[in-house]
This record gives C-alpha cells, structure tokens and sequence, in this order.
C-alpha cells in the first residue's frame, strides 16, 4: 500500500469516526449536545482536525443525513423483499409490499430519532428534490417508489403518489414521535393508510 493510499484509508477512518460520534452523541443527547469541540473531545483529535473533514456542524449533519438515507432505503428494500415471499398472489403481493414499506419506515424513523432529524428535520445543507440531490437521497426515494409506483393507480403520476404517502409517512412518524398519537393505534394506523391511498 503505498503512502497516499495509506493517508486516505486513514482520514476516511477520521471522517466515519466524526459521523459515528456525533450520531452517537445525537441520539444520546439530541443534536444541540453536538458541537465540534465536544467531538473533538470524544474522538481525541484537535478541532482543526475536525474542521479539516467537515466545515462545521451542518455538514456533519449532512453526512448523518446521507448515512441515515442509504440504511433506511436498504431496510425498505429488505422489509418488501420479505413480505412478497409468502404472497399468493399479485394483489397480495402489493399489499405486503405496500404495509412493510410503511412498518419499516415508521420503524426506522422510531429507532433513528437522531439520524432521522438530521435526515429531514435539520439543516445539513443538502439538496432535496432538484437534479444536484446527492445520490444517496435520490436512492431512499427510489426505495420508497419502487413499491409505491405499482400501487398509484390509474392516471396518477407514481411520483406524485409516492411522495403523498411519504408525506402521510413522514407526519406519522412525526406526531408519533412528540406523543401526540395513541401508540396503541399504530398498527391500525397503517392499515388506514394502506387501505385508503393505495390502489390495491
């Protein structure tokens, strides 16, 4: 392995030991514990170390943002993927799909809160929804059409669709979150939402 190589496996290690502390910290503490000289402390390196990886605390935000989004799109996947395994049919099929996706999203936003803020809550300085958005958004989104689109309907843009339920999504897990939803509904929650928005 020659130098540069080495200096690259090494500031790499840096940068995913910055990202793994302050989502440590985040979920811990919440993200207003996160500052730079907290985690200079945690990780035992000077802040200019820190500022050399990431300009400051929105751009650490930013890289918990990318982390949280590939791990929830690949938890989608993997909760469609085993839910059609036992479908006897098509319909069934959808319905599985549709009702995992929901479950495993909820369910990442619950055990995420930290991730899940700095993935749609705060200010990580990255782009949603425009041709710059970085690739690891892009691909949570993509999780979420993969299932979704099938399920739009007729004359309905799969796009549009999948953004609608993300959003009924993304306010479930929300509300749930500051306590202002029974948790005892939760379930029956998704079967409403299922039942009613997708065309199944």
């Amino acid at each position: 392995m020659s130098v540069q190589e080495r200096k690259e496996r090494e500031r790499a290690g840096r940068e995913r030991l910055i990202v793994a502390t302050a989502r440590e910290l985040a979920e811990q503490q919440g993200w207003d514990a996160v500052t730079t000289r907290r985690l200079a402390e945690r990780i035992e390196y000077s802040q200019p170390v820190l500022y050399s990886h990431f300009r400051g605390k929105r751009e650490i935000i930013g890289a918990v943002a990318l982390e949280g989004a590939a791990e929830m799109a690949a938890a989608l996947r993997a909760a469609t993927s085993a839910a059609t395994s036992t479908a006897t049919s098509a319909a069934d099929a959808s319905r599985a799909k549709v009702t995992a996706l929901a479950r495993a999203y909820l369910d990442f936003a619950a055990r995420n809160p930290a991730v899940y803020d700095a993935m749609f809550q705060l200010d990580g300085g990255l782009a949603f929804a425009r041709e710059d958005t970085p690739e690891p958004l892009k691909d949570a989104f993509a999780a979420l059409l993969e299932s979704l689109g099938e399920v739009a309907g007729d004359g309905v843009h799969p796009g549009l669709f999948t953004e609608v339920f993300w959003a009924a999504l993304h306010g479930l897990a929300t509300l749930t979150r500051a306590g202002r939803l029974p948790p005892e509904d939760a379930a029956r929650r998704v079967e409403l939402l299922v039942d009613r928005l997708a065309v199944i």
